[in-house]
């Protein structure tokens, strides 16, 4: 037997989201329309809305309602620090964290060649165009610590040497109140190798 069209639709539509495999889109599509009907309409309200009121901030390119988010038109922080992350999630986890007052560049991913992923996709362009305001006297590299975002880094980082600018990158090593013995060997490693003078 067939799906209806529509039904074919839905789970084609939930497979875009990541770790979203056939089975699984199913077995959503077939939770929201038996026993989550408000929620699927709930949802469906706010992915229009996402979709028709989201841009990207002009300063920053994170996800924003207006042209400037509220971080870049807070004339309270630091101007001349750059924070340059991959996604919003990752400029929601500093912010959190409460340890940087200045602004954030969102990539809004990564280069990654295996998946096709070059300078273009990981906007270096607009930031490299930020980066050079004449305010930013400092820009953190603050991409995971991936293969991906080892390499997007130093791109990163070249580029923005070359034109002058100072570039650093958020330190590696042993988490807060970590154990030695609970820790990876390569991150204990990397913590020993980046040790500072006490």
């Amino acid at each position: 037997m067939k799906n209806p069209p529509s039904l074919d639709h839905l789970i084609a539509a939930l497979k875009v989201l990541p770790g979203v495999g056939p089975k699984s889109a199913q077995r959503m599509a077939f939770h929201l329309l038996q026993r989550e009907q408000a929620g699927a309409e709930k949802l469906a309200r706010a992915l229009d809305r996402a979709l028709s009121s989201l841009v990207h901030c002009e300063r920053c390119n994170t996800f924003s309602e207006t042209p400037l988010c509220n971080l870049c038109a807070d004339s309270e922080r630091n101007q001349s620090q750059l924070c340059v992350v991959e996604m919003p999630a990752d400029l929601l986890m500093l912010e959190q964290a409460r340890c940087f007052d200045g602004l954030y560049f969102v990539l809004m991913g990564r280069i990654s060649p295996l998946e096709g992923l070059g300078p273009r996709e990981a906007n270096l362009d607009k930031l490299l165009l930020r980066a050079q305001d004449g305010v930013v006297e400092e820009v953190i590299l603050a991409t995971n610590f991936t293969a991906e975002g080892e390499v997007t880094a130093h791109m990163i980082g070249e580029l923005l040497k070359q034109r002058g600018l100072k570039v650093s990158r958020i330190a590696r090593g042993m988490p807060v109140g970590g154990e030695l013995e609970h820790v990876d060997p390569g991150t204990l490693a990397q913590a020993l190798y980046e040790r500072r003078q006490a």
